[in-house]
């Protein structure tokens, strides 16, 4: 049954089980010194003061990805499963993941006891997602006892942390591969060293990572799709792993993410998200040409496609020409995350977010002057480490004053190679608790208040599926990201059609099906 974006956890099956069967060597191997191979492999733990000597390795910039004869068939009558943990841009490894492993002949499946290939892509940012995953791989250990030929890897960003590394080495040597986020484009290449070594195969490589280009992607669904249009992060916020495990800020040339939106358009796809992890940096690594995300999105805004979306923007990077671009709409919906993590400038100073409440509230005001029906979405962690009641406060407030529409909201959770994990983690964990119970209950507060509004009124919303329990209840999205519940035909998945809404609810609004939206050029 298909799963809406809010009701899934985002899996991908994908399959090889092509460990063993290929593997022909059977005598035993002296057993490698990782002591050393690690040392090598990765450099050390997370370090600010090694990641913010970035500029010294040349990012290089490859157009003309391809598979290796020696690999084709490689995975011919075996079959993978992925799954994926953490943000979009995961999910988007993930789909480039399903595409080198389709084309190198495997298929996906979506029981883990069919696999002959399992790969967990982690995330890094919360020590509840690193948790979930080393309890899946002792969860695995029961299918490579029933299949000892089935290859288990761990990539993503908890592959680029050493004592994740140091941890499987030890606790978890039923894993076959480690890899990183830098090395997925050598996936053939680890899976052949994994069927022919009975030892563990590690490549994550410490440099800032290339820029490759043309690699085959099996996409999640026909309706939306993520797009790449840049990499890594040079912000390292005190309490952020990401810079460490995705290196430094490298952007996809335009003429490229151009062509790939253009292409999408022509396959019908509805929607198309932008992602990096710092979207609205975009550009400012080129050194041949002026050229930022509000002139990429202008170009894009030209394209034949219903909707455009980015995520996740910094409020440093967002600039005038930006918002001047996002104020012609067209395929530019009126839906902007921005995430302000705090409303205090104590906080924020030792953050390193290294913009103030002031700005932020400049930045919103100038948003608002500009697109006044835009729904603002944010970020908020409490409990940072010598965070006050007072400045707790300020968050709210903050909060209230820019009226949010809803928020993704954290504890804090210290990220071990982060300057802020040093720092005394001095808020108790029931102070931490009852924050984050008073910052949603104005949360829910606000979403209730924003979604009220749509009582009465009809929306165009992008059908995405249908819900578990009805087929007849279906399920999307607006522009403004409101997800909207009504009943009508499984025939009307992938289209943008008209509903009113009857009720609006805490976080979603339900509605009944008017008519169905035709469609036209996008206005220029």
């Amino acid at each position: 049954m298909y799963e809406t974006n809010l009701e899934r956890s985002f899996w991908i099956s994908m399959n090889e089980e092509q460990r063993l069967a290929s593997q022909q060597v059977k005598q035993p191997k002296p057993e490698k010194d990782y002591s050393s191979y690690f040392e090598r492999v990765v450099t050390a733990a997370p370090s600010l003061k090694d990641a913010k000597k970035r500029g010294k390795e040349e990012v290089k910039y490859h157009k003309d990805f391809a598979i290796d004869e020696e690999f084709l068939g490689m995975g011919q009558g075996r079959k993978f499963y992925i799954r994926t943990y953490g943000c979009q841009m995961n999910e988007h490894d993930s789909e480039v993941m399903a595409g080198i492993l389709t084309q190198l002949g495997y298929e996906p499946t979506h029981l883990i006891e069919e696999a002959d290939v399992v790969l967990l892509n982690t995330c890094a940012i919360r020590e509840n997602a690193e948790n979930k995953v080393f309890g899946e791989l002792g969860f695995l250990v029961k299918y490579k006892r029933q299949n000892p030929e089935m290859l288990i890897g761990v990539c993503g960003c908890m592959s680029q942390e050493e004592s994740v590394v140091n941890k499987i080495l030890t606790t978890y040597q039923h894993v076959d591969m480690v890899f990183g986020t830098h090395n997925i484009h050598r996936l053939p290449h680890i899976l052949k060293e994994a069927y022919m070594s009975k030892e563990m195969v590690i490549e994550v490589w410490s440099k800032e990572g290339d820029v490759i280009e043309n690699l085959p992607k099996q996409r999640n669904g026909a309706i939306k799709a993520w797009v790449n249009i840049m990499y890594g992060c040079d912000k390292f916020c005190t309490y952020c792993i990401v810079p460490y495990t995705r290196g430094k800020e490298r952007s996809r040339r335009p003429d490229e993410i151009i062509q790939e939106v253009r292409e999408l358009a022509a396959q019908g796809y509805q929607e198309i998200m932008l992602l990096g992890q710092n979207v609205n940096a975009y550009g400012k690594d080129f050194t041949d040409m002026e050229y930022r995300l509000g002139d990429l999105m202008d170009e894009l805004r030209k394209i034949d496609i219903p909707r455009i979306r980015f995520t996740t923007s910094h409020p440093r990077d967002f600039d005038d020409h930006l918002i001047e671009v996002l104020a012609k709409k067209g395929n530019l919906v009126e839906h902007i995350h921005l995430p302000v993590q705090s409303g205090s400038n104590d906080i924020l100073k030792i953050m390193a977010r290294k913009y103030t409440r002031e700005h932020f509230l400049d930045l919103v005001r100038k948003i608002k002057q500009a697109i006044p029906d835009v729904a603002l979405t944010t970020d908020i962690i409490v409990g940072y480490p010598n965070e006050t009641e007072e400045q707790f406060q300020e968050t709210i407030d903050l909060y209230r004053e820019v009226g949010f529409e809803t928020a993704f909201t954290y504890i804090y959770s210290p990220r071990e190679g982060t300057p802020a994990a040093k720092m005394k983690d001095n808020v108790p964990l029931e102070v931490k608790r009852e924050r984050l119970q008073r910052l949603n209950a104005v949360v829910e507060e606000f979403s209730s208040a924003a979604l009220k509004k749509y009582e009465g009124q009809i929306v165009e919303v992008l059908v995405e599926g249908s819900s578990k329990k009805r087929d007849d209840v279906l399920a999307g999205y607006t522009r403004r990201n409101k997800l909207v519940n009504f009943t009508g035909p499984l025939d009307l998945v992938g289209q943008i059609v008209k509903v009113k809404i009857l009720e609006a609810k805490s976080y979603s609004l339900r509605g009944e099906f008017v008519e169905i939206v035709k469609r036209h050029e996008v206005e220029v």
